[in-house]
């Protein structure tokens, strides 16, 4: 009995103890009920190193329903240089305090204010993030497939999807997101310029700065752990190039840590890197000031990006994507790169367009000529399949390093976007080989041996073509002769990749082309038309149709009724009066242009 007793009063002083743990945590926070004008506080963030440091508070009052069921907290910020300088772009999510209790995190202000005047988000709003289950984010909306994205498409694109806002005519009376110094390493003014733009328009003050003396990047420590207050990386991009939001931690409830007060994307359920940061300085500035900052090694995960701020977990790795990238730029001349990327739907098609497009540019001239010869793989996860891709770029001005990253971009988008079946990306591997020189090829004419055959008969075809050294090249093929009845009239075609897309559009009556299926779309990714092939293609006056984004040439009519009937096609097919009997490409080491159609007959 006495045993009994005594393990009765042990629960039930465990007990006791729980509630009284949760009624302290409880009355850490104070709710937005309870705030009063006039009240005074600190807050709490990291200008110098990765010492907290406190600023005074004064709380000014209310704006209620600022977004639909959305409050902010108005108060006026003082010390540590705030009233020179203003708020300071990386202060988002900096907690704010009265009598103790947390009151939200510092996330909005006024542009070209004269005081340091803050919106605070309730510390409520922030606490509610992980309530209930992410919901999965849909696929953008289907792009019809075109063998390179840039930066401003992407930039467009998300406009479309998110809705992101518009500018004010005078943004100074409007109460905005104190914008997240983005900090660029190991970019090249140029790259940087290009991705300044893309990300300037989506809420992002870019910074290009590099590693800084007090964290360096790599393996993260046993027992990762931070502070209310502490600076805190959001990283993009990492490895041998480095792209990191940095902000202030606004909350931490064992691994759980809240920050920024406000959205990066308001994208919901992420897996964004989460690193250690340290502040070099505080860069005064008469339109933003901003902290000029640096990250470490990764810690955790953010895992939610909501409009009242992130979330995240401390010691749970992120799932990124490895960027391997070899870049040969001479005989004995190789470099490596090492990059690990985001996985996400939107950002990892972007970057992938920074990151090629910079290490190119950063490695080899911007201006004259440069031709790069490349092959990649992208590995599909869960065992999936991969797409190849190889091709030869060449040209001035920088238009093959864009063409190239354009090209890695969109296949990545088209990927991580299809509209059938979520599917990640395992690792991407890229080799680049470039040489000083432009390398192209003209077609000056086609010869045939023959030009009237009989059916399954050899036919030898000589293509010359001029180089851009003005020297003659000659190539042969031979085909054989389609199987059609005698006196009939077939075409040999011969042309560069983009002679070819016209002529299907033409065949094919169409301008775009969306993929109908997954399986379909990692063939169309990896058979993209190549600049470094001659493409000979043979075509006779034979009915087929056009149907699911595949040709089904030269049917008889009894099965060309029945595919083309409703009952048996899903969607609507387009008849064909001419087939593609068959085609051939041949490697050349010339980006080839030119384009040839030549009659030939079956003989009677």
């Amino acid at each position: 009995m006495a045993r009994k007793i005594s393990r009765s009063v042990l629960f039930l002083a465990l007990g006791l103890l729980a509630l009284g743990a949760a009624s302290e945590a409880a009355a850490a926070f104070l709710p937005l009920s309870e705030v009063k004008p006039g009240m005074k506080g600190r807050g709490k963030s990291v200008f110098e190193g990765t010492a907290i440091e406190e600023f005074e508070v004064e709380i000014l009052g209310v704006l209620e329903n600022v977004q639909p069921k959305r409050n902010v907290i108005l108060a006026r910020l003082r010390g540590r240089g705030l009233e020179s300088t203003g708020l300071v772009s990386g202060m988002s999510g900096s907690p704010v305090y009265v009598d103790g209790k947390i009151v939200g995190a510092v996330a909005f202000g006024f542009s070209f204010a004269k005081e340091a005047i803050a919106g605070i988000t309730p510390i409520e709003e922030m606490l509610a993030i992980d309530r209930g289950p992410g919901v999965p984010r849909t696929a953008a909306a289907a792009v019809p497939i075109q063998s390179d994205i840039s930066l401003e498409q992407l930039s467009a694109i998300y406009r479309d999807l998110h809705s992101a806002p518009k500018e004010t005519p005078d943004p100074a009376q409007t109460i905005v997101p104190i914008s997240l110094p983005l900090v660029f390493s190991g970019f090249s003014p140029r790259a940087f310029d290009n991705a300044r733009e893309f990300f300037g328009t989506v809420g992002f003050q870019a910074v290009r700065g590099g590693t800084g003396g007090q964290l360096r990047p790599g393996p993260p420590p046993s027992t990762p752990s931070l502070q209310e207050g502490d600076a805190v990386g959001l990283q993009l991009l990492g490895g041998d190039l480095d792209i990191s939001a940095v902000g202030t931690v606004t909350h931490v409830d064992g691994s759980r840590v809240l920050a920024f007060g406000h959205p990066l994307y308001n994208l919901g359920a992420v897996d964004y890197a989460m690193t250690q940061a340290s502040v070099i300085t505080v860069m005064p500035s008469l339109d933003n000031s901003f902290k000029l900052a640096a990250t470490g090694p990764v810690i955790g995960r953010f895992t939610q990006d909501r409009t009242s701020g992130a979330s995240g977990e401390l010691g749970v790795m992120p799932k990124l994507i490895p960027l391997n990238i070899n870049l040969q730029t001479g005989p004995a001349t190789r470099k490596a790169f090492q990059l690990k990327l985001v996985s996400d739907k939107f950002l990892t098609p972007a970057l992938i367009n920074i990151a090629v497009s910079s290490l190119i540019t950063g490695e080899e001239r911007n201006y004259g000529d440069i031709s790069l010869e490349f092959d990649a793989e992208i590995f599909l996860d869960h065992g999936g399949p991969s797409v190849r891709l190889e091709d030869l770029f060449s040209g001035n001005f920088n238009s093959a390093p864009v063409s190239l990253s354009g090209l890695m971009a969109a296949v990545v988008y088209y990927l991580t976007n299809n509209e059938f079946k979520d599917v990640g990306i395992y690792r991407i591997d890229l080799n680049v080989r470039s040489v000083e020189e432009a390398r192209f090829g003209v077609l000056e004419k086609v010869l045939l041996d023959k030009y009237e055959v009989s059916p399954g008969e050899p036919i030898q075809i000589q293509v010359a073509y001029r180089t851009h050294r003005q020297e003659s090249k000659l190539e042969e093929v031979t085909v054989r002769a389609p199987a059609l009845p005698a006196g009939t009239e077939f075409q040999i075609i011969v042309g560069d990749a983009a002679s070819m897309q016209q002529i299907e559009r033409t065949q094919y009556r169409i301008q775009e082309f969306t993929p109908r299926s997954l399986s379909q779309l990692i063939r169309i990714l990896g058979n993209l038309r190549k600049n470094n092939r001659i493409y000979f293609k043979i075509m006779a006056p034979k009915p087929g149709l056009f149907l699911k984004g595949e040709e089904m040439p030269n049917l008889p009519p009894s099965l060309k009724a029945m595919f083309a009937s409703p009952r048996a096609a899903a969607s609507s097919a387009t008849e064909l009066t001419r087939s593609t009997l068959s085609e051939y490409q041949l490697p050349v080491p010339y980006v080839f242009r030119g384009g040839v159609t030549i009659p030939v007959r079956i003989r009677n």
